[in-house]
């Protein structure tokens, strides 16, 4: 039986591992994961000891949830909530959370709408060429 639901900051060490999940994500930005990682801004979900997710925020009015990410045998079992969680829990009422998801990837539209997130735009050109939808969230 895993332990859901437990988050950490990464650790460099993490490094090999967050890179194989992010292979995962369609859309990927390894040089900004591995800044993430350095300046401490990425947290991971983990399952009995192992990671098995994580978030990578940009930080700035708000914050932008740029990767968000669970390994396929542990989706469906808290660690995004969790993960989304650990960068709201860092910001102050008033404060959004905002996100890209691409048109075509109904299941996160349907997590992050029943997290809490409303879809505000779609902005055309936002993943090199490709739209995306534009998602808020105020905390």
């Amino acid at each position: 039986m895993t332990t859901p639901n437990r988050t950490r900051r990464a650790r460099p060490s993490d490094g090999t591992t967050l890179r194989r999940l992010q292979s995962y994500l369609p859309r990927q930005s390894p040089d900004l994961l591995d800044y993430g990682i350095a300046v401490g801004d990425v947290v991971v979900a983990t399952a009995d000891g192992a990671v098995v997710g994580y978030v990578l925020p940009v930080y700035g009015d708000g914050v932008h949830v740029a990767e968000l990410v669970v390994a396929p045998d542990n989706r469906r079992e808290g660690h995004a909530s969790a993960l989304l969680d650990a960068v709201s829990d860092s910001l102050v009422d008033g404060d959004e959370v905002t996100l890209a998801v691409a048109p075509e990837n109904g299941g996160a539209q349907a997590f992050y709408r029943a997290y809490g997130f409303h879809e505000v735009e779609r902005r055309e050109d936002y993943f090199e060429g490709d739209p995306a939808l534009w998602f808020v969230k105020s905390v």
